[in-house]
């Protein structure tokens, strides 16, 4: 019985294995969509569907330069041994390099692209959930192609940063202004900015800073009585303390805190006989915003021994 590309990507959607495996299934079944899940199945194939609904929030983040393109990625597994997996770390970085190379548009565009292997990275993916026996997903990438890109990966891959700089010409390689941005990168994975710049904070969150400000003044006996007038002067004058907390830019430079990051590196880049400017900054955290699941180890064992 012959078989079309819709029962192959039905296979696929049934057992949440790869495209070339379930071609082979049913072919070797002759079309028969049971037997080819049976088939899947005696492979140890069809496995990898029971392991993608469990939650993956260890596994690793990275950042790279790779052909001149700037590129951060996560790849999530579930535990932290399967981070520091040779094979997982491989692939990882096998993923930096179909974003550099083949620039997806989006995660779906990503997984959809040529691995390198005969494979696409989705179908490279579930053969590492086959491989290493954990659900392992690539989660988010960015990549960047303008200016000089400084990549950081904190701790083996707890945190990945990618710092893009727009520097003047000569410089592009010039030790002491990549040092600098390394250090702009260190001090994104330590106190992690949310915002580059103090132009860039949005005005529903500034709103939101001055209504806790106003709410903590009203509570405090020595301010609640203060004409409002005054209160707004305090209010503005504690944004600035807001910027440098919240602001990479603005931020004391923690190797040297009388100068914020970016004077550090205008004068870096100036002793070097030029400029450089921090454009923008990527940041990864693995498991960053995932809800990892709550493991009681003694009801674990309890309901293993029929307790």
């Amino acid at each position: 019985m012959a078989f079309t590309a819709k029962d192959v990507q039905a296979l696929r959607e049934m057992t949440g294995v790869g495209m070339m495996d379930c071609k082979k299934a049913l072919t070797a079944s002759d079309g028969d969509m049971d037997k080819a899940v049976e088939f899947l199945r005696e492979k140890g194939l069809a496995a990898s569907q029971k392991k993608a609904g469990r939650i993956a929030a260890e596994g690793m983040a990275y950042a790279a330069v790779i052909d001149g393109v700037g590129v951060a990625v996560e790849v999530n597994a579930e535990t932290d041994f399967v981070g520091k997996n040779e094979k997982f770390v491989d692939f990882v970085k096998g993923v930096a390099n179909v974003v550099a190379k083949e620039n997806p548009s989006d995660l779906d565009d990503l997984l959809a692209k040529p691995y390198g292997n005969g494979r696409t990275v989705l179908e490279e993916q579930q053969e590492m959930v086959l491989v290493i026996g954990e659900n392992i997903k690539v989660r988010r990438f960015a990549r960047c192609t303008e200016g000089v890109h400084v990549p950081y990966v904190h701790a083996g891959g707890k945190i990945g940063v990618l710092v893009n700089m727009e520097v003047s010409a000569g410089l592009e390689n010039n030790a002491e202004v990549l040092n600098a941005g390394k250090d702009a990168a260190m001090q994104i994975a330590a106190l992690n900015p949310r915002f580059l710049d103090k132009s860039q904070v949005d005005q529903a969150t500034l709103d939101e800073e001055k209504k806790i400000m106003l709410v903590q003044m009203e509570n405090d006996p020595k301010m609640a009585s203060k004409p409002e007038k005054v209160k707004e002067g305090i209010v503005n004058g504690k944004l600035g303390k807001f910027y440098k907390e919240n602001c990479l830019l603005q931020q004391e430079f923690v190797k040297d805190n009388s100068v914020n990051v970016e004077q550090y590196v205008t004068s870096v880049a100036k002793a070097a006989g030029g400029t450089a400017v921090i454009k923008s900054f990527v940041r990864f955290e693995k498991g960053e915003g995932i809800e990892k699941k709550q493991e009681n180890f003694a009801e674990e064992i309890a309901k293993q021994l029929g307790k």
